[in-house]
Parts: C-alpha cells; sequence; structure tokens
C-alpha cells in the first residue's frame, strides 16, 4: 500500500491519533486506532495497519483494536497493539500476548554516578556477562525439581525472594507485585517443564538485554524525586522472559484454541488470531497456563537482579544502594476493571509490546508512586536512550491504561545482518562511549541501532498525547547482549 493511500484510508483525529474506519474490512467491530505522528505514520507498514483491522474484527472488542507508536508486525496482532475483550463474551488470544509471555523492563537504581562506573565499564560488563547466563542456550546456574518449578509458575517473584534472590520491597515495586495468582489448576506439558527448568534467571537472546545506564535529562523534577531518579545516577536495566518456558505454552495452546475457534464457531480472517471464548475451558485454561508462564518471567528477572547486585557489589562496596525501581510486562494479558461508555466493566486487556500505564490515585500503583503514577519504562536500542515515563489519568480515557514498551524495529533480523557488521557497529558504538559485549557479533548486526524506530519520537507521541509524560531519559554506557 503506498502512503497516499493508506492515509486516504486513515481519519485524522488529531496530528498523533489516526483512525481506520470500520469500512476499511468486512467484519471489523470496532475502528482500530493508530498513535503515531506523521513522520512515523510514514514509515507504518502496510501490514500492521492490516493486523490492527484484523484484532478489530475479535468478538467481544470494546471500542478500539489500538497500535502504539512502535508498532510493527507480530504474529497475529501488530507487536505494539493493544485489545480489551468483554470479560464475559469476549475471546482471549495468544497471539494478544506473544510468545515471549511477559517479556518485560526493570530499573534498578544506583547511587553510583558516571564518574564512578566509566573507569571499570569494560570490567564490570565483563563480569556481568559471566555472572548472568546470556544467550540462546544459556544454561540456568541453579537446577530446581519439577515441584520447585511448580512452585515458580505459581509464586513468580516471590518463589524467588523466598530462596534469597532479592528482597521483599523488590515485590512492592512490580507489577502485580510479580505474581498473579493462577485463577485455574496449572496445566502444562512435559515440554513446558523441559524447556523451563534449565533456562530459570537466565538473559536469553535476540533484542533482550542487560544495560549500565547514566540519566543524562530529567523532565519532571517532582515525578524523578517519587521514583528515587536523579540526573547523572547510575541505573541498570533488564529486558527479558520468560524464555523457552513461555514460548512452549504459548505454542502449546495455539494449536488447542486454533480448533477451540472452529468448535465454537468463531471465524477468523487469520488463523493467528486463534482464539477462544474466555469463558470456556480453553479460554481458561490458556489464561491460566499465561499467568504461569508470566510468574516464570518475573521470577526470572528477579534471580537476574540479584546477580546484578552481587556483581555491582564486587566492584564498588556492598553499602552502595541499589533499588528496585519498578518492574513492567509488555506481553501479556490482564483481567481489569475500566469505564467504557460511561459504565465499569471488567475486560481482558491483551497488550502486546504494550506497557501498562496506569495514573496518580490508581489501586494498582504501589503505594510508594501513587501520588504520582507508575512508572513506565521504555528501552531503548543500544545506542539510543531509553527512558523512564509516568502513567497519566489519560491513558484510562484512551488507551486502556497502555502505553508503548519501546522503539518497535523497521527491518527483519536477516536484512540487518546482510548489512550490518557486528564488529562495525561494536566500535561505533565505542566510539559514542557505549562498551558492549555479545555471544556473537552477528547479535550485534541483528540489533543495530539503525534498524529500530527513533525512541525519542515514539516516547514523544505518548507524551503529547497524554498517555504517559516523560520524567528521565538514560542513556546507555554498557550493553550485555545474548
Amino acid at each position: 500500500m503506498q502512503q497516499k493511500e493508506k492515509m486516504l484510508e486513515l481519519t485524522r483525529v488529531t496530528d498523533y491519533i489516526w483512525d481506520i474506519p470500520v469500512t476499511y474490512m468486512d467484519k471489523m467491530r470496532v475502528p482500530g486506532r493508530l498513535f503515531l505522528s506523521r513522520r512515523l505514520l510514514k514509515g507504518l507498514e502496510s501490514e500492521t495497519l492490516r493486523q490492527t483491522a484484523n484484532v478489530a474484527t475479535l468478538p467481544g472488542i470494546q471500542k478500539y483494536s489500538m497500535a502504539m507508536p512502535d508498532a510493527h508486525p507480530g504474529y497475529g496482532f501488530p507487536i505494539g497493539g493493544v485489545a480489551a475483550l468483554d470479560a464475559e463474551e469476549g475471546v482471549i488470544s495468544p497471539g494478544g500476548v506473544g510468545f515471549d509471555i511477559n517479556c518485560g523492563v526493570r530499573v534498578i537504581r544506583t547511587d553510583l554516578t558516571e564518574k564512578d562506573v566509566r573507569p571499570k565499564i569494560r570490567a564490570l560488563i565483563d563480569a556481568l556477562f559471566h555472572n548472568v547466563p546470556t544467550g540462546v542456550g544459556a544454561k540456568s546456574k541453579l537446577r530446581v525439581s519439577d515441584s520447585e518449578l511448580r512452585d515458580v509458575f505459581y509464586d513468580g517473584a516471590k518463589w524467588a525472594v523466598d530462596h534469597g534472590y532479592g528482597v521483599s520491597e523488590d515485590l512492592e515495586h512490580c507489577e502485580e507485585n510479580g505474581r498473579i495468582k493462577l485463577p485455574g489448576d496449572l496445566k502444562v506439558s512435559e515440554k513446558v517443564m523441559k524447556r523451563g527448568k534449565p533456562q530459570l534467571g537466565t538473559l536469553g537472546s535476540g533484542n533482550h538485554f542487560l544495560e549500565v545506564q547514566c540519566v543524562r535529562e530529567i523532565y519532571d523534577s517532582e515525578i524523578a524525586d517519587a521514583f528515587g531518579i536523579h540526573k547523572g545516577d547510575i541505573t541498570v536495566m533488564i529486558h527479558c522472559g520468560s524464555r523457552g518456558a513461555g514460548h512452549q505454552i504459548c505454542t502449546d495452546h495455539l494449536r488447542v484454541l486454533e480448533k477451540a475457534a472452529k468448535k465454537y464457531g468463531i471465524e477468523l480472517v487469520d488463523r493467528q488470531l486463534a482464539c477462544a471464548p474466555v469463558q470456556s475451558t480453553e479460554g481458561k485454561e490458556y489464561f491460566t497456563a499465561m499467568c504461569a508462564g508470566a510468574n516464570y518471567a518475573w521470577a526470572n528477572r528477579q534471580m537476574i537482579t540479584h546477580w546484578v547486585r552481587e556483581t555491582f557489589h564486587r566492584f564498588f562496596g556492598d553499602d552502595i544502594t541499589m533499588d528496585l525501581v519498578y518492574d513492567v510486562a509488555h506481553n501479556v494479558a490482564k483481567l481489569e476493571e475500566h469505564v467504557i461508555d460511561g459504565r465499569a466493566k471488567m475486560v481482558y486487556v491483551h497488550r502486546k509490546g504494550a506497557t501498562r500505564a496506569f495514573p496518580a490515585g490508581h489501586p494498582d500503583v504501589p503505594k510508594a508512586y501513587r501520588s504520582v503514577g507508575q512508572p513506565v519504562l521504555i528501552p531503548g536500542s543500544m545506542g539510543t536512550p531509553s527512558y523512564i515515563l509516568c502513567g497519566m489519568k489519560r491513558a484510562m480515557e484512551l488507551t486502556f491504561g497502555s502505553a508503548c514498551h519501546g522503539a518497535g524495529r523497521i527491518g527483519s533480523r536477516k536484512a540487518a545482518k546482510r548489512k550490518y557488521k557486528g564488529n562495525n557497529i561494536e566500535k561505533e558504538l565505542l566510539a559514542k562511549g557505549i562498551t558492549v559485549k555479545a555471544t556473537h557479533p552477528s547479535v550485534l548486526a541483528e540489533e543495530a541501532p539503525a534498524v529500530y524506530k527513533s525512541s525519542n519520537e515514539v516516547v514523544d507521541v505518548m507524551h503529547q498525547v497524554g498517555v504517559a509524560c516523560k520524567v528521565a531519559q538514560v542513556i546507555p554506557i554498557g550493553v550485555a547482549k545474548g
């Protein structure tokens, strides 16, 4: 689809909001809604537009099928997609969560400065790379039994803290306190168990990373103070998910839900939107397993946090501050109450490459931040800034309390490897003052900063719309990649 044709199909609401009318495609139940600047709209893939419209055909969808400013094509749903489905009459779809269940981000604040860390950054990144198992085949530093793994699926980050990987205050600063209570009996396959046991406490590969950062800009000092963030501070950002366990949960249930869609007479415009009624046995079993995968991811990030702290303490002493600011999920479906057409309604909010962004006063925001709002953590792309935002009231009105989740890819990994050389990327980053270490140079080629949208532009859309306000910009000084 050419840009001119694309623009003709869309209805401009504001300079940052564009609607896909229900006339765009047969069977759309609601319009699509895109949160994009004109510049980002120019680069929008026609496939992203089509997938956003496809999601609008799902039974029980409320208000809009949405795409955040970092949206790009995914499996079924676009990555950067948000959809709320009626909790009684709607459906639930693994395509609206993704294969990496509860891929998410957490930020740790320190009282160190760039001057403290910069002279040791190469040795520090080497140590972090060594102490946190990283890469496609990364194996856990501990062995867990089947019963222990099931406890992880039930208890999430709490399991990790109970076993010495962190402190209770960490749980208070996690979305859902690092654990979604399973709504039913856990049923996972032997493949899930087999893949989950050796990967607990590992970073993984692809766009997952462990980044040492420096707070470069403060945009809102009042909120930054509430978050404990100050200009010049060193922070650590961890980005990873549920590894092979989550992938297998998704794979197992996609097969079941493809059959369920036919069984319940749900006509799919795309088989990747496989789904089942939320109140069906198949729907409930998927949701329970998805919650278990989300809990695994929270435990995973909690354990990595523990090893990051151990490494920093070894370099800088035991008395340094290493507090968790927050941990957010950006691949998950959540049962939430939202006001729709003037009345409160329970919906399953699918956030696939999208971050929860609840405002001040919301009961699900930690007490420490309830006067200002929930931290929203938006990673950049290895050589570009990341951002800490804060959820705003407008998010509840516009996006079911959701924001973007990152910069968003604009090219495939295969194309990136053809175009870029990992060794050159490493040199270019080093020239910018960014030390990187990866399992293989090809990883750096795949994740070259140029294959992502501008994190500045993506975040600015959320800020301009009023969904999440900018609080701080952090820049990378050291990166460990899988």
